[in-house]
């Protein structure tokens, strides 16, 4: 029993000592280079690389070293005193959010950076509320404190305002000649700078006396703002006590658990300043799988069932990533939340209900692979054989099948056409397609038939860019590109009931296909079905072909060949033949009632709706104002920041595709904006005809 206790205490410290987190930012704020740093510090790479000389170990794709910028999330892992850390660098342009997104998902903790000079930007707002989601416990570093305007206080009061969190600053800089020479930890009351570079060695000194006020004071708001949550620190500040380091770690740890506060750290990762403190932050404040305990899901019945973060428990993980890989073939990166597995173990996909063996389980270091014998809870790995999952499936095993929760990607907003230049390369760029749909869940392909053209559809400008130049270049398909163009959907305005029949008759056996369609506008996106028939009068199998009819049919609409969305289909009614009836003749049956319900229903036309925000110096603001006035913007707010004003603003993307543009010549180059997809809305009467033509 004794030897018992000890293998699972050794297993629950194992937990315990694991950190799965993230780092989230806007662009450009520096989430790269910290993770660089974080490799360097932990001794996982001896080389720093830099971004802006496309050295670095996770913008490993050619094209995030040549446009200096992370595209696709990239997995690592490191480790740091007794702690095992791994680590999911992310892309802060919003073309990617879902890289965000399925990150999110599967963290315990993450990193938000925020630009010193910047403070709380936009993409910023968007990951925070992205983490808010998944409930994911989180501190602040806020990086380029060696910048001219940084300003630390500035970023706690933009935290406080605009993402509605309680910060608490652990640390406060210190600047001599106006350089950025080191920090104050503000729990040791100590000043600790640097010996040389790369700044491995730390040195403690004491507080230059011009900042003891500052750290006074900004002590007495860590003690205050514990106290307000935490009675044995009210306890003991009323006092007048000493509280000990380790309490306050204690206090500070158990408050943001529970995401009742946010430790904020400060740093210059490209100086190499404040890294090892931020790694002793991570470790001591952001959870482990132990700390999180269970996450829920649901049995086939939709019964909840909690799957304990155990090793001893049955497996279960989820498939976060797809990636393909040249060597190996198809990577899933799955987060295992309970239980082990090994290579050459059979696991279930409970989505798609089959049974897959796992060839090999690799751990990433970006793009490079470590193999590994086994994994277990609180892992974050590759698992190699899996050919049918992905984003989002469950793996688990038979016995016990259990479904977590599917991620939410936000719908395609901009779309373009892409055809072979040789007809010989149709075949390539069908398979180069698939593998980049398997890949990114917001990346679509859809095929046109009106037009003949194969139409690819993403989150922006630089998404399609990014998608065609791997195309060309990795997959090697000689293409022709069309320009990009607004990715409208088509929708009902209106409940319809529309009947569908499909006969023929042949020389022998013909076909017989009989359905009634009940067709109703949805607020979530997608076309959903339903059948409500009973007593046989359709069987089972042609079920299925009915809604097979009405996906295929849902793919393109009657207004201009768009695919439909927020509809939800009901089978409730049909007929069959016992001879003549057909999986084909179901299908067809289904796609001509499906139509026939658009016509009924006043099929509507939608374009996305963008959330623009610019910022703009001063002088040029009625200038800029007039401009997305001319262009239809709804301007809901003018917000002062600096020496420069925020818009922020609702669009049409079909008035903006030339915006870049428009707005440096109007600001002169000095005006920068960032939109990303709010919402669809209906086409104005005006426009729709413009789009599609005149129809009935």
């Amino acid at each position: 029993m004794q030897a018992v206790l000890e293998k699972r205490m050794d297993k629950l410290k194992r937990l315990q000592a694991i950190r799965n987190i993230g780092f989230i930012a806007h662009i450009d704020a520096g989430k790269t280079t910290t993770t660089e740093r974080v490799l360097f510090y932990t001794g996982r790479i001896h080389k720093l690389g830099e971004v802006d000389e496309g050295t670095t170990i996770t913008d490993w794709m050619p094209q995030e070293r040549e446009r200096g910028i992370t595209i696709t999330s990239a997995a690592t892992y490191c480790q740091w005193k007794n702690y095992e850390i791994n680590i999911i660098d992310t892309p802060g342009h919003v073309d990617f959010t879902a890289e965000v997104e399925r990150s999110l998902k599967v963290l315990d903790g993450c990193v938000v950076i925020l630009c010193a000079q910047g403070g709380v930007e936009p993409q910023s707002e968007t990951v925070w509320r992205q983490a808010d989601r998944y409930k994911v416990a989180r501190i602040v570093f806020v990086n380029k404190m060696d910048k001219v305007g940084a300003d630390l206080f500035k970023c706690e009061m933009e935290i406080k305002e605009k993402l509605g969190a309680q910060p608490v600053i652990m640390q406060l800089p210190i600047y001599k000649d106006g350089q950025f020479v080191g920090i104050i930890d503000l729990l040791k009351e100590k000043a600790i700078y640097y010996k040389e570079e790369p700044a491995i060695e730390l040195v403690y000194e004491d507080m230059p006396e011009e900042s003891r006020d500052w750290v006074k004071k900004y002590r007495d708001s860590l003690f205050e703002k514990l106290s307000e949550k935490d009675d044995s620190i009210m306890e003991r500040f009323i006092e007048g006590k000493d509280i000990p380091e380790a309490k306050l770690i204690d206090s500070v740890r158990k408050l943001t658990l529970k995401r009742e506060i946010v430790p904020v750290f400060c740093g210059s990762a490209l100086k190499n300043r404040g890294i090892q403190l931020l790694l002793d932050g991570i470790c001591r404040y952001l959870p482990s799988p132990a700390d999180i305990g269970s996450i829920s899901g649901f049995d086939y019945e939709h019964n909840l069932k909690e799957i304990q973060m155990d090793e001893d428990a049955r497996f279960c993980g989820l498939c976060f990533k797809v990636a393909a890989d040249p060597y190996v073939g198809k990577l899933n990166y799955v987060r295992i939340y309970s239980g082990k597995v090994k290579a050459g173990d059979f696991v279930y996909n409970s989505l798609k209900k089959n049974r897959e063996r796992i060839t090999k389980i690799v751990r990433m270091h970006a793009n490079r692979q470590e193999l590994k014998d086994s994994a277990s809870c609180g892992d974050i790995v590759c698992l190699v054989g899996l050919k049918d999952a992905d984003t989002g499936d469950t793996i688990c095993t038979k016995e016990e099948p259990v479904i977590l929760e599917k991620m939410l990607f936000p719908e395609p907003v901009i779309s373009q056409a892409i055809e072979p230049k040789l007809q010989s390369e149709q075949d390539k760029l069908s398979y180069a397609l698939k593998r980049l749909e398997e890949e990114d869940p917001t990346f679509r392909a859809r095929y046109n038939p009106e037009t003949g053209q194969t139409i690819i559809s993403g989150m922006g400008q630089l998404h399609l860019e990014i998608a065609v130049d791997r195309i060309l270049r990795i997959f090697n398909v000689s293409a022709h590109v069309g320009k990009p163009q607004v990715a409208f959907k088509e929708t009902i305005s209106k409940k319809a009931t529309a009947t569908g029949k499909f006969i023929q008759q042949t020389g022998g056996r013909g076909h017989y296909g009989h359905v009634v369609l009940f067709l109703e506008p949805k607020d979530a996106p997608g076309v959903d079905f339903e059948s409500k028939v009973k007593g046989g009068v359709i069987p089972q199998e042609y079920i299925k072909e009915v809604e097979k009819g009405v996906e295929e049919a849902s793919r393109s609409g009657i207004l201009g060949g768009y695919p439909l969305t927020k509809i939800k289909v009901t089978l409730i009614d049909g007929s069959y033949h016992e001879v003549d009836s057909s999986d084909l003749a179901f299908q067809m049956a289904a796609s001509l009632a499906f139509n026939e319900g658009l016509r009924k229903a006043a099929s509507i036309l939608l374009e996305p709706i963008m959330k623009l925000e610019v910022l703009v110096p001063l002088e040029y603001l009625s200038q800029v104002i007039g401009d997305l006035n001319s262009r239809k913007a709804k301007i809901f707010a003018i917000q002062d920041r600096a020496n420069i004003k925020l818009i922020d603003a609702h669009i049409a993307l079909r008035e903006i595709f030339d915006y870049a543009d428009i707005l440096r010549n109007i600001t002169q180059g000095r005006g920068v904006y960032t939109m990303e997809p709010a919402f669809y809305d209906k086409v104005p009467q005006e426009v729709l005809h413009r789009i599609v033509g005149s129809f009935s």
